[in-house]
């Protein structure tokens, strides 16, 4: 098969995940902020269970794209 995965990082199981408390501290922002995003489909999360994890390349681009508009 020769589809490659939707994730920046090549195999899922390379793709390092963290909790929306983590990334809050990166961003330092509220957890409210964080899931805000993600509800909004801003920032890319996966639901495990009644929590959320998110890709920590989702948070590298949001920044990115973030600070491009402030640029």
């Amino acid at each position: 098969m020769s589809s490659t995965p939707h994730t920046t990082e090549g195999r899922l199981g390379e793709v390092r995940f963290l909790t929306v408390a983590e990334v809050a501290t990166l961003m330092r922002v509220s957890k409210m902020t964080v899931y805000r995003l993600v509800h909004a489909g801003d920032l890319t999360a996966v639901r495990v269970g009644r929590s959320f994890r998110v890709p920590e390349h989702a948070v590298d681009q949001y920044l990115r794209e973030a600070f491009r508009e402030t640029a």
